[in-house]
């Protein structure tokens, strides 16, 4: 067996479909393998990271490994299509998908072939905080409960308003209109119905875009200026919202910011005190992690059915100023 050395490819290159190197075909090639990776969005910062650790993980391998990236576009039924696709044409031995909306693609199983599929960020199914494969085919779910995540976010936040009464909350989320960003709204909420001094003013969506949350922002800030909290369960959206939150002269650092992700940016706006806390990713640990589980279903070895994607990272994910320490950040968002 011999190893390819995969080369980085810019946010460009990933916009369409890709193949890296050029080993034999799929179908159970003993030397090489093909492997789909199903993007949320090819052109979104965290699919690219997830991205670098798959590729991490195929320039490690002992077998030649090829991975082509389909891109999901954000919409669940382009995805769902391109996953029953890929898993009847006999081109792929396995598959790393980033869902759009997890309990649809459930549809796409049982796959018209066997082969190992991991899902990174969310499950595969109708509970989305149950990390166990909950439909036949899913061999490895690289995640944590989001309910659980963004409870602890909020928790924060009931600490920062610990000495305001009534402390007064913007939300800004991916979008609002998936199961995804649905739990994690709800799972902020009753954090702070239960914590009694905490008061929702706005809940708005930035679609994971810096400028689309900047925008979103500055529509709130017309009648929402007095404001405590701003939460957001990814940096894209809060980096944005810090923009318009700069924009309208208000000092950031005089707001209890806290974003979900760990971009680089992000990690330095809490070293810097802009910015309260952040709830860490690790996306290309998460990725290469997927990829070594479809491996080692390739190969014969022990797969793990959960990963714990809080615990693939260096530190603890929920981090403040005060415990951020010396941390850089795994993607650039």
């Amino acid at each position: 067996m011999r190893t390819r050395k995969t080369t980085a490819l810019g946010a460009a290159t990933l916009a369409g479909m890709l193949t890296l190197g050029a080993c034999g075909a799929g179908g159970g090639d003993s030397d090489g393998y093909t492997i789909a990776f199903l993007a949320a969005s090819s052109q979104n910062g965290y699919s690219q990271a997830v991205y670098e650790g798959i590729q991490k993980a195929a320039e490690s391998a002992d077998a030649e490994v090829e991975v082509e990236i389909l891109d999901g576009q954000f919409d669940a039924n382009t995805q769902l299509s391109q996953l029953q696709n890929a898993t009847t044409t006999g081109q792929y031995d396995g598959i790393v998908i980033v869902p759009n909306d997890g309990p649809s693609l459930a549809a796409a199983f049982p796959l018209a072939e066997e082969i190992p599929v991991a899902t990174v960020l969310q499950p595969i199914g109708s509970d989305i905080n149950d990390m166990e494969p909950q439909v036949e085919g899913v061999t490895t779910t690289v995640a944590v409960s989001p309910v659980a995540a963004a409870t602890r976010q909020a928790e924060l936040v009931v600490d920062g308003c610990e000495d305001k009464d009534p402390c007064k909350v913007v939300q800004i989320l991916g979008q609002l209109d998936t199961p995804l960003d649905t739990a994690r709204r709800d799972a902020y909420e009753a954090v702070f119905e239960e914590a009694g001094n905490i008061e929702v003013v706005a809940t708005t969506e930035g679609g994971y875009d810096r400028d689309g949350a900047m925008t979103a922002m500055s529509n709130v800030l017309q009648s929402n200026r007095d404001f405590d909290v701003l939460i957001s369960n990814n940096d894209q959206d809060a980096l944005g919202a810090t923009l318009a939150i700069e924009a309208a002269d208000i000092d950031p650092s005089s707001v209890f910011i806290i974003g979900g992700g760990g971009t680089t940016e992000a990690v330095e706006k809490v070293k810097d005190g802009t910015w309260a806390a952040d709830y860490l990713n690790f996306p290309v640990s998460m990725g290469e992690a997927a990829m070594t589980q479809v491996l080692n279903g390739l190969e014969g070895d022990d797969v793990e059915a959960v990963v714990d994607a809080d615990e693939v990272g260096p530190m603890d994910p929920y981090v403040t100023t005060e415990t951020i320490g010396d941390y850089t950040g795994e993607w650039d968002g």
